[in-house]
């Protein structure tokens, strides 16, 4: 057996090839010898699960149900999910295990795309820096529970004058106003009650301790040091999970994937058994579902963006994570597998959060629409009220955040892969023998870009990265993405490269598939942002407006990660040799280093002989049409 001493661990940090005999990312069984694979179908299962299962999925989906009329949101989600959530993941997952790259390589197939590629990469960087962020909030909240009884679960030292568990009511008699009143139990007249705004207990501890919240962007003050270092040691987990790549992430998902649908089916049991539960799930999914609603426009946008941003569309994260696949696995059960699973853990997560809060509403005797909340709100103020008022509540409440902690790990897993990966597939010299020190590099750098974000103004910053970063700018990367693959690389040449890796399918297979990557995903997506950017509302946080030169930031973050696709066009465009013309042909078809990574998959449509003389063609100053329209067909 080998003995390991700290010279053995810096070796294989700083990959020591005198000392490493074989290279710890890539086992002998593996298929590809150069990149690696998954160990196995269920690590690549489990890890595009955990991607896409998100904490959308547990504060955003339920809140939208519910909003958008309960039960019946159910139908314009799935047929969302039908009609442009599979076919797109399909796509994606297809493009990245067909050759084997990452999000910026795959753009081999479209040259003058490549931006598109490295824009995916630019927003998963940013995305990742606020989403490490909201794991070290989880963190805080799980260390945070490990004391009875709950530190939010009533008014304590830390707390202002306006902390209270029930509305407090003032009555003007005769111009004097006598407070301490309660609402059910006064005795004035309606028209001389004033009701005195309040926050509860759970509100305050969040504003006050966990955050220790500013009065806005322009007031940055300290880093609050609690969360600082909850963000160190989730940077340092997710670092330690990642040390060999897939090999390893690939065997925690085994337990970071599964759990969390371990707690939502406990805290579910919990939930119907309590008092009010049913109003909670009626007003979920229930009696109270309104099928008017499906005649709103709002409803069905509603449906179609939480399809996009729950199933990770246009972040790149699944085509790496499909890109260590072999290269005849079945891509195509596998789309089933995970957007299926991903939509019933929303439907399911929300029975979960709604009992529970229905409960709330009962001990407070308010309507269930009045507790009920979205994003950090539902996760780190209402639902945590919730558990406070059941018996063991610190073992709810563990649960609970072990779970959102083990939810946001999958996510920040693949986003930190996707950057792994695509610097390992560019510049494979220099950091395939140093994977490990490239880890835990990329790891801190995000956690030091992450300091900002835990001061006490970093929920507004939080906040701004999500509104800017993770919303229409991805629609814009997954339309280009489809007119780059369908119209561009060309639809059935697509569906060909698809073959060569699942089988021939009959042409009334793809019917369907060609009628949705050509026709309804891109008129979905270009309905869904034009109504964005024009109902765009400037963000705001508790009622604080963003000032100006925050707003005018974020626009600038987006637009430096638009920016990448003109400027890495132009680049390749004044690059490249011939004629204007012949330069934009050239940028539209496929380079010559486009093809199934290994020879052995290549057949005869992508022999070296046949590349030779497509590129030979290429080069000759006619203009074959024939060529030209091939690349559309």
């Amino acid at each position: 057996m080998r003995k390991y001493s700290w010279n053995s661990f810096k070796d294989f940090i700083f990959r020591n090839p005198a000392a490493v005999d074989q290279d710890p990312h890539v086992d002998d069984g593996d298929e590809n010898t150069e990149r690696g694979n998954w160990a196995s179908k269920k690590d690549y299962i489990l890890s595009t699960i955990g991607y896409a299962v998100g904490l959308g999925n547990i504060w955003r989906f339920p809140y939208l149900a519910y909003k958008n009329g309960g039960g019946a949101f159910l139908i314009p989600y799935f047929v969302m999910l039908v009609v442009a959530g599979i076919p797109l993941f399909f796509l994606e997952s297809a493009f990245g295990q067909f050759c084997s790259q990452g999000p910026i390589n795959v753009w081999r197939s479209v040259p003058i795309l490549q931006g598109v590629g490295v824009a995916m990469v630019m927003v998963t960087i940013i995305v990742s820096i606020y989403y490490n962020v909201i794991i070290a909030y989880s963190l805080y909240y799980m260390f945070a529970s490990f004391q009875s009884p709950l530190p939010w679960s009533s008014c304590l030292s830390w707390v202002d004058s306006n902390c209270s568990n029930t509305p407090i009511v003032s009555c003007n008699v005769s111009g004097v106003l006598v407070a301490n009143l309660t609402q059910e139990n006064s005795t004035c007249p309606s028209s001389n009650m004033i009701i005195v705004p309040v926050q509860s207990p759970s509100e305050q501890y969040w504003d006050h301790v966990a955050l220790q919240r500013s009065s806005g962007l322009d007031e940055t003050g300290p880093v609050v040091w609690h969360l600082a270092l909850c963000l160190l040691l989730s940077s340092m987990i997710v670092a330690a999970a990642l040390i060999r790549g897939i090999k390893s992430s690939g065997k925690v998902v085994y337990f970071t994937a599964t759990f969390p649908y371990v707690v939502i089916l406990i805290l579910l049991i919990r939930g119907v058994t309590l008092e009010g539960a049913r109003d909670g799930i009626e007003f979920y999914i229930g009696s109270q579902s309104n099928l008017t609603k499906l005649t709103e426009a709002q409803v069905w946008k509603d449906a179609a963006t939480q399809t996009f941003y729950s199933l990770s569309i246009g972040w790149g994260g699944v085509m790496t994570l499909a890109s260590y696949n072999n290269f005849h696995n079945n891509v195509f059960k596998d789309a089933f597998v995970v957007t299926l699973t991903n939509a019933g853990t929303s439907v399911l997560a929300g029975f979960a959060i709604f009992s529970i809060l229905g409960h709330m509403a009962h001990i407070y005797k308010m309507p269930v629409g009045e507790v009920v909340k979205e994003g950090f709100g539902l996760a780190f103020i209402a639902y945590p009220d919730a558990l406070s008022k059941l018996p063991i509540s610190p073992l709810w409440s563990i649960l609970f955040f072990f779970m959102l902690f083990t939810v946001g790990l999958d996510s920040q897993f693949a986003g930190i892969e996707v950057i792994t990966t695509c610097l390992l597939d560019s510049f494979p010299k220099i950091f395939k023998s140093k994977r490990a020190l490239l880890t835990i590099t990329t790891s801190s750098i995000l956690y030091l870009l992450g300091l900002p974000c835990v001061t006490r103004a970093g929920i507004y910053w939080v906040t701004l990265i999500d509104q800017f970063a993770a919303s229409w700018v991805l629609l814009c990367l997954a339309l280009l993405e489809i007119i780059g693959v369908c119209y561009i690389y060309g639809g059935n040449r697509f569906i060909k490269d698809i073959e060569m890796m699942i089988g021939k399918k009959s042409f009334t297979f793809w019917l369907w598939w060609r009628a949705c990557w050509f026709f309804i995903c891109p008129c979905i997506i270009v309905v869904i942002l034009i109504w964005s950017l024009m109902t765009f509302t400037p963000p705001s946080y508790g009622g604080v407006p963003f000032p100006v030169w925050g707003l005018v930031l974020g626009w600038c973050m987006a637009v430096f990660m638009l920016l990448w696709v003109p400027v890495i066009a132009v680049y390749k465009f004044i690059r490249a040799e011939g004629s204007p013309w012949k330069r934009l042909k050239s940028l539209c078809s496929p380079a010559e280093e486009w093809h199934p990574y290994l020879d052995i998959h290549r057949g005869e449509r992508y022999s070296q002989d046949r590349c030779r003389l497509r590129m030979s063609l290429r080069t000759k100053p006619e203009v074959n049409v024939n060529i030209i329209s091939s690349s559309w067909l």
